[in-house]
């Protein structure tokens, strides 16, 4: 179930000046022509950002190069280990069934996330990856920081491409 911002721990206050570091990786993405998706991780007891990212799918041409993924790679590289556990997880889209995955099997508490997804979205939209309680982790999910701001991001960028014949 998502948090109320009012109800959230003092360091998630920070959750508007994380998602606008979150939107200048994404207007990175659609700067180098790809989806516009920005994601921070955040290492809680120090405030550190510990992995950055946005969408490479089409620059490196791996499927698998979502913002949160990459972010989490150069976190876990960061930190030493696997386990994201006391790591905030800032992303501008609501994450696909992979990338939510992802976050369990890291071992991730918290997702804050912009807009929602209603094609791929595996949190709140779709699906309820992050609360299912067959899994081995719960996620704690605040949605709709900042989302007016994230969808028009990817709206910007889709018309774009439409304008330019592009999928």
């Amino acid at each position: 179930m998502p948090y109320p911002a009012q109800q959230l721990p003092h360091k998630l206050m920070f959750a508007e000046q994380w998602m606008l570091q979150a939107l200048a990786l994404a207007e990175e993405a659609a700067a180098a022509g790809e989806v516009p998706v920005g994601c921070i991780i955040v290492h809680e007891p120090t405030g550190r950002i510990v992995g950055r990212g946005f969408n490479r799918r089409e620059s490196e041409r791996d499927p698998t190069a979502h913002a949160e993924i990459v972010a989490m790679r150069q976190a876990g590289s960061a930190l030493g280990q696997w386990r994201l556990e006391q790591c905030t997880l800032v992303v501008t889209l609501e994450p696909c069934p992979m990338c939510a995955g992802a976050m369990v099997n890291a071992r991730i508490p918290r997702l804050i996330y912009g807009c929602d997804d209603p094609k791929a979205g595996a949190v709140s939209t779709l699906y309820r990856l992050c609360e299912d309680p067959r899994l081995n982790h719960r996620v704690q999910v605040v949605p709709h920081v900042l989302a007016d701001r994230c969808a028009e991001v990817l709206r910007g960028f889709f018309a774009t491409q439409r304008a330019a014949g592009k999928k």
